[in-house]
């Protein structure tokens, strides 16, 4: 009996042990299956606000655990693409978690490469550029990597400390883009910015349409209030990542919402209602503030928004373009 008890003991021992060798269920996520990959890949490498999940300062409920038991999936928003027969990859903006991110798009391509072959930005505020840091001489010292922005965020990097550093020293190479000028950035893939109305402090702030071989994407993370005029951008290309920073006005009864402005989830599903299933099919929503019950996939919000046609985007979901 104490042989068996020893036995068992062990058996129980190596089991913990082996479950704690594990790699994170978000890093197996992001690791490509072969048979299923296109010509292009999309992989959505975050969906959480600038200020991550859980927020610095947080004391609400939607915190607490968090910060005893982080989330490993709650990554700030970021969408990867792999263009497997040009062998180029590119990342849509620097967030604070490009560390990460970058390695989840390297595993993912399985490039020899660490970091993308190009990273396009939308806007000056923290969880779309400021990962930028990382590519420095404190960190990677990296050479000369790509970074597509608009004109007025291009003045801001090449005259603002420290982000002057990076061209300085020639960490980072900026390209300059155009309202609705079309980028080709390889045989299989097409780049066409366009400005939306948000908090333009430090730069313009821009959506993007992504075109792949067979199919396209419409990315637009932040924006003020959605116009009529997206519903047409809707119905014009395949997917459409959209900001859901906040579910509803619940959210922000602690501040003031003109501050902060963003469409509530509750608003989009409402201006899209009269859409074919079809057409809400094609939206996912994307840009979860720390306090957005869209984060969890079991609540009764989640469930409601996937019931009415919509997806709510989550870390390591792939389509192919």
């Amino acid at each position: 009996m104490k042989q068996l008890l020893l036995l068992l003991l062990s058996i129980c021992l190596f089991a913990c042990q082996t479950k704690k060798q594990e790699f994170p269920a978000d890093t197996k996520s992001i690791v490509r299956i072969p048979e299923i990959s296109g010509k292009v890949s999309l992989i959505v490498l975050g969906n959480v606000q600038d200020a991550g999940s859980p927020q610095i300062g947080c004391t609400k409920k939607c915190c607490e655990n968090l910060f005893k038991n982080p989330d490993r999936n709650r990554k700030i928003t970021s969408l990867g693409i792999y263009d497997q027969e040009n062998n180029k990859t590119f990342l849509f903006e620097a967030s604070p978690d490009i560390i990460t991110q970058t390695k989840y798009l390297k595993n993912y391509a399985q490039t020899v490469g660490e970091l993308p072959d190009g990273i396009f930005l939308t806007h000056a505020h923290i969880g779309h550029y400021s990962g930028l840091m990382f590519l420095g001489k404190e960190a990677m010292n990296a050479s000369d990597v790509p970074v597509y922005v608009m004109p007025k965020f291009k003045l801001f990097i090449e005259t603002n400390g420290p982000w002057d550093q990076l061209v300085n020293n020639k960490n980072i190479a900026l390209k300059a883009l155009n309202h609705k000028d079309t980028l080709e950035i390889t045989s299989n893939l097409k780049i066409i910015p366009f400005k939306v109305p948000h908090r333009d402090e430090y730069s313009e702030t821009v959506g993007y349409t992504i075109i792949g071989p067979e199919k396209s994407v419409l990315f637009i993370p932040d924006i003020d209030k959605w116009e009529e005029s997206i519903i047409e951008k809707v119905k014009q290309v395949d997917y459409a990542f959209l900001d859901a920073t906040f579910f509803d006005a619940e959210e922000v009864n602690n501040r003031d919402i003109s501050e902060i402005p963003h469409p509530f989830v509750i608003e989009s599903m409402s201006l899209f209602s009269d859409l074919k299933v079809s057409e809400k099919n094609k939206i996912h929503f994307i840009h979860f503030n720390h306090t957005n019950p869209l984060l969890n996939p079991e609540s009764k919000q989640t469930k409601e928004v996937l019931q009415k046609g919509y997806k709510v985007a989550r870390l390591g979901n792939t389509i192919q373009l």
